[in-house]
């Protein structure tokens, strides 16, 4: 079991709840000196090491030479620019949304953008009821079944549902499942992760009934006072991806603001040149 309370400024794929789910799940990341996870993977039978979401240290050749993976390819995905020498650009960077979480009831309400305010508004007089508790460790809940059907209908990339589970049972305390319901019957989710300072939208799923009575805009704004009231600061809403337009404009209209990852670098001896991002 891990602490769940604010600590410091820790991406979710760098906590140490994310790597203890890994191995839950039969995968076994690599802990460097400095604490940072390294996962590895093969990619047509290369062996691969990827750094998800962290600036790499200064010394991390060191670091990686006392695992032997000096030489192996090395796939970085730093969450904000930074300068990356040796290293050749796979990807360009991505723009996240992210919500800073006020203390003061008032000033978030303010930061809303005027419809979805009003959103807000007819969801709070619509008699919805929210509840919330952490995720049931179970592969049979149903918004991991939801999520999953979801996901395979759009045709977009998830974690799989096994992660998600093995997550809740290693931490708990670090998971926050919120639900919308209308006359006894559960019309909305929103799953959310705790991680340091920082939370994390994960999934979330809303039916017809919800969608006409704003749900989520309630789940939201309930979610963002529970978590700015157990001392978190902000909280990840997710890419802004030019695919779903209405999406982005739901996350934005929350107050949240975009921030710049640092893209998607490859660094290996064989290709090493300098670059900045």
């Amino acid at each position: 079991m891990f602490d769940a309370g604010p600590a410091q400024d820790t991406p979710l794929m760098q906590d140490p709840a994310f790597a203890a789910a890994l191995r839950r799940c039969g995968q076994s990341p690599i802990v460097l000196q400095s604490g940072l996870m390294l996962l590895h993977r093969r990619v047509l039978g290369i062996p691969i090491t990827m750094l998800p979401r962290a600036v790499p240290p200064d010394d991390l050749d060191r670091q990686l030479r006392a695992h032997n993976l000096h030489r192996t390819p090395l796939v970085l995905s730093p969450e904000r620019p930074c300068t990356l020498p040796r290293a050749m650009r796979l990807r360009g960077p991505q723009f996240l949304a992210q919500l800073r979480l006020h203390p003061d009831v008032d000033t978030a309400r303010a930061a809303l953008h005027p419809k979805c305010r009003n959103q807000l508004g007819r969801a709070e007089a619509a008699g919805l009821r929210v509840s919330h508790r952490p995720l049931p460790p179970k592969l049979t809940h149903p918004l991991l079944r939801l999520e999953t059907a979801q996901a395979r209908a759009r045709r977009y990339a998830n974690w799989p549902a096994a992660l998600t589970a093995a997550f809740a049972a290693v931490a708990p305390d670090q998971t926050r499942l919120f639900m919308a319901h209308q006359k006894g019957t559960v019309v909305a989710h929103m799953l959310f992760f705790r991680h340091g300072a920082r939370a994390t939208y994960h999934i979330g799923h809303i039916t017809a009934a919800g969608k006409a009575c704003s749900a989520h805009n309630l789940l939201l704004w309930q979610a963002s006072r529970w978590l700015a009231a157990q001392g978190h600061d902000a909280l990840d809403l997710g890419l802004i991806d030019p695919r779903t337009p209405g999406l982005n404009r739901f996350k934005l209209r929350t107050g949240a603001v975009t921030a710049q990852t640092g893209g998607t670098w490859l660094r290996w001896r064989p290709l090493a040149r300098g670059g900045d991002p």
